[in-house]
């Protein structure tokens, strides 16, 4: 009645998505390290993202849900020697923490593909500042304030401000990726928009300790004031970032991250 075209809706793209959904031909299993496990919908964005990566390599995704609580030196090899990728996900407070910086050293160690979210990048570059460049109480000032190696820390013009409301970075904010990452041949592009919701950030102080002992800073912010992303070149796939990619993955157009790493897991399961 409006006299409008309506025409025929190209639906080929999502027919193809539900298609790979319906009908995968492999599947890989993937550690989810948290501490809030119990409710699973605590991580339902992270859950939906690792699914959204498999369809597109026609894998189901398995997650192996790890309490960091539970997580010692005893039981680290049952718990995570047989699957295919680790992932961290993001986090407040220091329960669990160093059961999640031991996952991570041991995807590091292992060469299993890992993935960290936001306090999972914190805690990798925790873990590798204690393991690799020797600073044996290197910490987040959110989980130790005593700590002489504060690789995780406040932006100079948040120190003082004890409102964690007025001082969390919120919202999608620029990043500008190094050509020769991993993270660029993911992206496909230089610069990117990314959904962040934190306080600290890494300690530019460490900079040249970090990467001088093999961390490669994979994305800086367009002022270069903060570390966006880190990554590992020695590594199959070892990748963190400080925002929350899980919040921008779809079905049909998977978050470039997860789906680097069911990708990266499937080539570990060889």
């Amino acid at each position: 009645c409006l006299n409008l075209e309506c025409p025929t809706p190209d639906l080929e793209d999502w027919e193809d998505m539900v298609n790979a959904l319906r009908h995968p031909t492999k599947e890989v299993e993937i550690a989810l390290v948290g501490k809030y496990i119990q409710l699973h919908d605590a991580y339902i964005s992270v859950v939906e993202a690792l699914k959204h990566g498999g369809i597109a390599s026609r894998a189901t995704v398995n997650i192996r849900w790890i309490d960091s609580e539970l997580l010692n030196e005893n039981n680290i090899a049952d718990l995570l020697g047989d699957v295919d990728a680790i992932l961290v996900p993001g986090g407040f407070g220091n329960r669990g923490i160093e059961g999640k910086i031991m996952a991570i050293e041991y995807a590091r160690t292992h060469k299993v593909p890992f993935l960290g979210l936001c306090l999972g990048m914190q805690l990798a570059i925790v873990e590798f500042a204690r393991n690799v460049v020797g600073f044996h109480d290197a910490h987040s000032i959110e989980l130790d304030s005593s700590t002489t190696h504060p690789v995780i820390s406040l932006m100079p013009d948040q120190d003082g401000v004890e409102d964690i409301g007025g001082t969390l970075r919120l919202g999608s904010y620029p990043c500008i990726l190094d050509k020769s990452s991993k993270a660029f041949e993911l992206y496909g592009e230089e610069t990117i928009q990314e959904r962040h919701r934190h306080r600290y950030e890494v300690n530019n102080d460490y900079r040249k300790a970090l990467t001088d002992n093999g961390v490669t800073l994979s994305g800086i912010s367009p002022d270069g004031r903060i570390v966006e992303m880190v990554e590992l070149k020695d590594h199959p796939y070892f990748i963190a970032t400080q925002a929350h990619p899980e919040l921008k993955s779809r079905p049909n157009r998977p978050h470039p991250l997860f789906r680097g790493l069911v990708e990266a897991a499937l080539r570990h399961q060889k």
